[in-house]
């Protein structure tokens, strides 16, 4: 296959249906769902319009979208309609990268726990974060944070991490005073690490008390409670990943960053090198390495790529992108109208919702010119030539 023309569809239409059949006691709905829907995705399968240019005459047909939130050719658009509804949220302050990564131990049963593990991971990270910025030895402030899931390393191992943006200050405690934070420097590392380890140990235990962690395989021995304390005891000398980067340059970096990470899949197309006999090979980043010897490739057996990349598939109904603190999404729009006001900038304004149904105008690719549809057509339905018009 040509050299940047290979998809993920490709793989799975090609090694899927064998992979699906030998698998098949393995494989969880939601991981079949996901493989159908990119198999099919922009295809005849989901149906789709015939356009035609009002410029130069130029006819194309344009497939559905499946819209799978795995699916590496859906993520574009879906991340612009939510950075669109974001661009009122931001504060005309520093913003702080913060990564929140559980150890290797935990991930490799977080595999079966994911709803669980994937949501105690989203809340310890927030609270470590509020408590800390609440305290007044550090920065004494009620703060907000947006945190992203992601569960891959570059290899497309299982890695649950969450990346939070954060804003350079928040609110005093009385509400009367917006208070910043030292520029270039958010809160201590160290100390985030600390809490985070101890409040994510605490909540695990919690968790296995309740009855509410299963584990198999070479975990099983895990689920007596003896066993548990006694698994858990390195962990809790052992340093746990909490990484602070330096701020962003600007709200529009922010932006620009948050459409790489919010909408990211665990493999994007254009990382993938070539289809062949010996397997699928792709572009990855080793972060042990340094400087350029970082970027390597990697040949995965189909069989092996396809198991890595529904490593990554997420329960059902389970939101990857959380609020938290002063942009919880109950509070939200007050409580930016109150920072504006304390910082002294104009608020801005809401968009107008636009309900007049008027479809999106799709640009021809020769000339530039809006494309009107001249028909659609359903799923697996025939393809009717439509009668040629001058342009």
């Amino acid at each position: 296959m040509a050299h940047g023309a290979l998809e993920v569809a490709d793989i799975f239409r090609t090694h899927g249906p064998a992979w699906r059949n030998a698998q098949r006691s393995h494989l969880s709905l939601g991981q079949l769902k996901v493989m159908s829907a990119v198999e099919q995705c922009r295809s005849a399968a989901l149906g789709g319009h015939v356009l035609r240019c009002e410029g130069c005459g130029q006819e194309q047909i344009a497939y559905n979208s499946c819209r799978n939130r795995h699916c590496p050719k859906c993520q574009a658009s879906a991340a612009k309609r939510w950075l669109d509804a974001r661009q009122a949220d931001l504060l005309p302050v520093d913003y702080y990268h913060v990564v929140f990564t559980l150890p290797a131990p935990i991930s490799a049963f977080a595999y079966c726990n994911k709803a669980v593990i994937y949501a105690l991971l989203f809340d310890v990270a927030a609270e470590t974060l509020l408590t800390i910025a609440a305290d007044p030895k550090h920065l004494g402030a009620s703060i907000g944070a947006t945190l992203v899931l992601h569960t891959w390393g570059s290899s497309l191992t299982h890695h649950p991490h969450v990346h939070g943006v954060v804003p350079g200050g928040g609110l005093s405690p009385d509400g009367e005073r917006w208070i910043a934070c030292r520029p270039g420097f958010f809160l201590p590392v160290r100390v985030l690490s600390r809490l985070f380890r101890r409040r994510f140990l605490e909540e695990l235990e919690d968790l296995h008390r309740a009855g509410r962690l299963r584990f198999f395989g070479e975990h099983a021995a895990l689920a007596d409670a003896q066993a548990f304390t006694e698994w858990l005891a390195p962990l809790r000398r052992c340093e746990w990943v909490v990484y602070a980067k330096r701020p962003f340059a600007g709200p529009e970096a922010v932006l620009a960053y948050l459409s790489r990470y919010t909408h990211r899949v665990a493999i994007s197309n254009s990382r993938l090198i070539c289809l062949d006999e010996r397997g699928v090979t792709f572009r990855w980043k080793d972060y042990r390495a340094k400087g350029h010897t970082r970027l390597k490739t990697m040949t995965l057996g189909p069989d092996e790529f396809m198991r890595r990349f529904l490593l990554h598939v997420l329960p059902t109904g389970f939101h990857r992108i959380r609020h938290y603190g002063l942009l919880a999404n109950g509070a939200r729009t007050a409580n930016l109208a109150l920072a504006r006001q304390l910082l002294q900038v104009r608020t801005v304004p809401q968009p107008e919702d636009d309900s007049s149904g008027v479809p999106a105008t799709f640009s021809c690719p020769h000339c530039g010119h809006p494309m009107v549809v001249l028909a659609n057509f359903t799923r697996g339905a025939p393809i009717v030539a439509q009668q040629a018009r001058p342009p």
